[in-house]
């Protein structure tokens, strides 16, 4: 299946990621995402899916190989300038990862905070992405007194807020039901409308197929199909 999208904005040359332990978590992958594309990574438990995820996050370093984002690459980028690429990848995990003893806004404004961003523009940047997700106002209670598909909105628009070109997700629908994962897939192709490059990491093989969009799947750290690869 062609795509026709723009440059490249991620791409894997002969990756592979070993752990300490031995563990292979990816091994020879060659992947490339287009500005503006929406791909699905799925596997079994272990398949390399998170890993691959945290390499283009810049959570892990890979072992081998070159890993480039907004053609950047990854494998020589100094320690300084890790905080920027991140604020360029927005990532959403599977449980939330959200501070408890902060507000909803506050847990949203973190990254905005951590960039030094001014108070002004951090009010804005925090209601709008708020307002996105459905929770404008809810701004001001905890995260205890969220539902768990409130709890994934907060950690959706904790990553929007920054405006990163890439949005990466780890199983973000792992804990919800059938009608939550439908809700969190629209926003996904809501944002992905307005130019949002978006992996995501999901065992809902249904729910993907009815998306009708390009599927990598991994097996054992390789890439075993690849069902939209640019032909």
């Amino acid at each position: 299946m062609a795509r026709d999208h723009g440059a490249t904005v991620i791409r894997f040359d002969n990756v592979a990621k070993r752990y300490p332990t031995g563990h292979e978590g990816l091994s020879g992958v060659d992947l490339q995402l287009e500005a503006g594309e929406m791909a699905f990574l799925t596997g079994h438990s272990g398949a390399g899916k998170s890993t691959l995820l945290r390499l283009i996050a810049l959570l892990e370093r890979a072992t081998r190989g070159q890993v480039w984002v907004n053609e950047r690459n990854l494998n020589r980028l100094s320690r300084r300038d890790v905080p920027f690429h991140r604020r360029e990848v927005g990532m959403i995990f599977q449980d939330h990862r959200l501070l408890h003893d902060r507000s909803v806004f506050n847990n949203v404004a973190l990254p905005l905070v951590v960039a030094g961003m001014g108070h002004a523009e951090i009010q804005r940047r925090v209601r709008a992405a708020l307002d996105k997700v459905g929770l404008l106002k809810k701004e001001k209670v905890f995260p205890v007194s969220l539902s768990g598909g409130e709890q994934q909105r907060v950690g959706i628009a904790r990553a929007l807020v920054s405006k990163p070109p890439v949005l990466l997700a780890d199983e973000p629908t792992g804990n919800l039901d059938p009608e939550l994962s439908r809700e969190i897939m629209e926003l996904f192709l809501q944002f992905n409308q307005v130019g949002v490059t978006l992996l995501i990491a999901t065992h809902d093989i249904d729910l993907v197929r009815r998306l009708g969009r390009r599927v990598i799947r991994l097996h054992q750290g390789r890439i075993d199909s690849d069902s939209g690869a640019a032909t």
